[in-house]
């Protein structure tokens, strides 16, 4: 590809994954500022990448697994593990939609879970990735996705048995 298509490929790119991101970095880093910035260095990374990647079927997969990455690398440095963001957890659904009690309710309860449960709820039921694609952005195999999800459910109903 000419750099004119990857150019025009980028902004297409852009246009239609960057509010999903920006909910999926935010929901990593706790911090609307970091959250930009893992955004951008994604697409940063996207477009260095560009010209290389073959898979256009999977590359909202592919999108996901360099935010994440992103992500995580934000999370490993030694100024985010001293200063530790205190978002709150407001963007799991869509922007603008208006949430009742118990969507906040169960927000709550999803932000609560450990990270590992966290992550591949938000990937399976607000993105809607199947367990196969789950395990590719993430870097583990399709029965520790299925698992995670097990055990999510499983605290999911107990928290909320409890409330």
């Amino acid at each position: 590809m000419g750099r004119a298509e990857n150019t025009a490929r980028l902004q297409q790119l852009i246009s239609a994954y960057q509010s999903e991101l920006m909910r999926v970095c935010y929901f990593y880093l706790k911090d609307r500022m970091l959250a930009e910035d893992a955004v951008q260095e994604t697409f940063m990374r996207v477009w260095r990448k560009l010209d290389s990647y073959q898979d256009k079927g999977q590359e909202k997969a592919w999108l996901y697994r360099i935010a994440i990455n992103c992500c995580r690398d934000t999370q490993r440095t030694g100024w985010f593990r001293r200063v530790l963001p205190t978002g709150e957890p407001q963007l799991f659904p869509k922007e603008n939609v208006a949430l009742s009690e118990d969507d906040i309710v169960l927000n709550m309860t999803i932000h609560n879970l450990p990270l590992r449960l966290k992550e591949v709820v938000l990937l399976y039921y607000y993105q809607n990735f199947t367990v196969s694609e789950i395990a590719s952005i993430l870097h583990v195999t399709q029965p520790a996705v299925s698992e995670r999800l097990k055990r999510a459910r499983e605290k999911l109903r107990e928290a909320l048995k409890e409330d």
